[in-house]
């Protein structure tokens, strides 16, 4: 007898994604993945979105990392409401480490929450955390193969966050090639372009959100 390990995973997965999206679909509560390579800024990003939003709305973090709270203590220091999985080895979240966690937080008392994933443009993109949104982001740093060498990553989110554009001035980065990339790849994604230090672009980001959150509510 045959059985496919990846195929029976995946149905454990999907079958706590299923019990995670029916949570955060009673609670009204809009949950977006966060997915990148290790360093493009996720957590910097983070930092920037909860000072912004969390003025109007409650926000909780799911942080995901190898080892160390490191994250989550930067996160809480906000005030805003963060668990922390280190997952051993782990090349990324799924929904089985997020359903465990979720009984940490009060959902009552949580309008938006982000997962941060593992820092991994491979694995991350093919596991359902129950999510509404799937959101990638990309560093100038990484330079500009890695649309095309990463295709099922970009092709499973609906928007590129084009993090550390203070640095173009000084990097060779083609900011339109990376669109024409993307658009080749996901026609349906859209890229917005900041820079989590200087806070530039940073307001297309946040609004994005709060669309997203209203549309959530509404539905």
């Amino acid at each position: 007898m045959k059985i496919d390990l990846d195929v029976e995973v995946l149905a454990d997965n999907n079958t706590a994604a299923t019990y995670n999206r029916a949570l955060f679909e009673n609670k009204k509560t809009l949950v977006i993945n966060l997915m990148s390579s290790p360093g493009a800024g996720k957590t910097t990003l983070l930092e920037r979105t909860v000072a912004e939003l969390g003025k109007k709305f409650r926000i909780g973090v799911i942080e995901g990392d190898l080892a160390t709270e490191k994250d989550a203590d930067r996160i809480r220091a906000l005030g805003a409401q963060a668990v922390q999985i280190n997952t051993n080895g782990g090349c990324h979240l799924d929904a089985r480490m997020v359903a465990k966690v979720l009984p940490e937080f009060d959902f009552d008392d949580i309008d938006i929450l982000f997962i941060e994933n593992v820092g991994n443009l491979v694995c991350p993109s093919g596991y359902d955390l129950g999510q509404n949104h799937k959101v990638a982001i990309l560093s100038v740093p990484e330079g500009n193969d890695k649309i095309p060498k990463y295709p099922v990553m970009f092709r499973r989110t609906e928007m590129v966050v084009l993090n550390k554009i203070d640095l173009l001035p000084y990097l060779d980065f083609d900011v339109e090639m990376a669109i024409e990339d993307l658009q080749g790849i996901n026609p349906e994604s859209r890229l917005i372009q900041v820079s989590s230090r200087t806070g530039e672009g940073l307001d297309e980001w946040l609004t994005w959100i709060k669309q997203a959150y209203n549309q959530n509510i509404e539905r």
